[in-house]
C-alpha cells in the first residue's frame, strides 16, 4: 500500500470533488462506524470527520481522505480500509483545537502514515 497520500482521496475511490458526503454511512474494514459529519476537500488536507454515535460514545473521529477505499453514491456509503480498532486508536478529534491548530495534520500523519508505508504529509 505504499505510495498512498493520506491527505488526498485516491483516484480509484470514486469520489468526485464537490460531491457532498455529509450524512453518508461509513464502513470500516470490519463494519459500520458512523456517518460523515464534516468533509474537507482542501487539496493536501482532505479528510472526513465521522460521528461515531454510540459506537465510541458519541465521539467524532477524523479520517484522512487516503483511508477511503471507495465511495458508493447509490448506497450513500463511504468504505475505508482501516478496522474499527485502528480508527478507535487514532488521535482524539477536538473540533475546537483542530480547526485552529496546524499541527493536527502531523498527529494524524504520525498515526496513519505507517499503515501506508511511512510518514506521509
Amino acid at each position: 500500500m505504499s505510495g498512498i497520500e493520506i491527505w488526498d482521496f485516491r483516484s480509484t475511490s470514486g469520489h468526485v470533488t464537490g460531491t457532498d458526503l455529509i450524512g453518508f454511512h461509513v464502513e470500516a474494514a470490519d463494519g459500520a462506524i458512523g456517518k460523515v459529519d464534516k468533509l474537507s476537500e482542501v487539496v493536501g488536507s482532505q479528510y472526513l470527520v465521522v460521528d461515531t454515535g454510540p459506537w465510541i460514545f458519541g465521539k467524532h473521529v477524523l479520517l484522512p481522505a487516503g483511508t477511503v477505499l471507495r465511495v458508493d453514491q447509490e448506497e450513500k456509503k463511504v468504505y475505508v480500509d482501516r478496522t474499527k480498532d485502528e480508527i478507535k486508536g487514532s488521535p482524539e478529534y477536538d473540533k475546537d483545537t483542530h480547526d485552529g491548530d496546524a499541527r493536527y495534520q502531523e498527529r494524524y500523519a504520525d498515526y496513519y502514515g505507517p499503515f501506508y508505508g511511512g510518514h506521509v504529509i
